[in-house]
């Protein structure tokens, strides 16, 4: 049997390593690598090197791409995400969209045939609050401020106008490996929250590579789907109680009420129907989150939530905001 030649980009990525070992586990095909190098990626990458073919190299810089040849379907999830993506706009331009320029380059002269299937963002759609049922023929526009929307709606429309035949998938919100960021206060209490885990959300890239046929030019929302929604608010709740955070109970004005995406996803159903990538609902999320966690850790935490939180707190560019009376940052995160 021909083996089918699989380029995944962005592997040590939480989905990304998610959908390696999901294709090599599938033993029918034989799998590129292409990541940038780095003490992260090679502790997950390495391991594997007698069972794929690792690339390392900036997808920004067209020449690292010249090895990937005579590829079949590619995966792309290679991307700069929030809050790093905010806060170095250049950096998500030169990887986000000049290294999906490159990728597609690369594969219309190497590899004109190849199916590729792009990782797209729920952010796309922008502020969702008052209008949270997301269909895929919505209008794309990323909040003020979300470069990241910015890049992943200039990328769509790159592959949309190339050569190859590719797939988009536009992800909800996936939670897992999940970092504590700033992010945590830009988004209000009130959002509809859809969420996916990686696992179920690599599995359903590595299942489209056998059903080009049906997801060809199309787009699709992916997320857990129903059993999968919550609010932010209850999300957060849940969150602090395993993490032994106690309550939610910031000051008034440490959450955003606007300017933030999220939503549910209206027509997720339709790619499930195709891929049949959906294993996880959010009690399953909940249950991985709290196997991680041990038993004296979680003594600790409850023990320093006070000191815990607030070094949380300040980082609450909204509440920052609010209490500096800076008239432009409030327009940005309140009504």
């Amino acid at each position: 049997m021909i083996k089918k030649n699989i380029l995944l980009t962005g592997a040590s990525g939480t989905v990304g390593f998610e959908a390696l070992l999901q294709l090599i586990d599938n033993k029918t095909y034989s799998i590129t690598v292409f990541d940038k190098e780095s003490k992260q990626s090679r502790e997950k990458l390495l391991p594997f090197q007698d069972q794929i073919n690792i690339i390392f190299g900036d997808i920004s810089i067209l020449e690292d791409l010249s090895a990937i040849k005579d590829i079949d379907a590619a995966i792309h999830l290679a991307a700069v995400i929030p809050p790093v993506a905010d806060d170095y706009p250049e950096l998500a331009r030169k990887v986000n969209l000049i290294g999906t320029q490159n990728l597609i380059q690369q594969l219309e002269k190497q590899s004109p045939n190849a199916f590729l299937i792009y990782s797209s963002s729920i952010s796309v759609y922008g502020d969702r609050i008052l209008n949270p049922f997301i269909k895929v023929g919505d209008k794309l526009q990323g909040s003020e401020g979300d470069y990241y929307a910015t890049t992943k709606i200039a990328a769509e429309d790159c592959i949309q106008n190339s050569q190859l035949d590719y797939t988009i998938f536009r992800l909800a919100a996936i939670m897992g490996n999940h970092k504590i960021s700033k992010l945590m206060f830009h988004q209000p209490l009130d959002t509809a929250l859809e969420i996916a885990t990686p696992r179920d959300t690599a599995r359903a890239f590595v299942n489209g590579i056998e059903k080009q046929h049906l997801l060809s030019k199309r787009i699709f929302n992916l997320g857990g789907g129903e059993s999968c929604r919550t609010s932010y608010k209850e999300f957060l709740e849940r969150s602090f109680t395993i993490f032994g955070l106690g309550q939610v109970n910031f000051p008034k004005n440490s959450f955003a009420q606007k300017n933030f995406h999220c939503g549910y996803y209206a027509d997720g159903d339709e790619l499930e129907q195709i891929v049949n990538f959906r294993q996880n609902n959010l009690e399953d999320y909940f249950k991985m989150e709290e196997a991680k966690i041990a038993r004296s850790g979680k003594i600790i935490t409850s023990i320093l939530r006070g000191p815990i939180k607030w070094f949380l707190h300040k980082k609450s560019e909204p509440y920052q905001a609010f209490k500096d009376q800076n008239l432009v940052q409030m327009k940005h995160y309140f009504n």
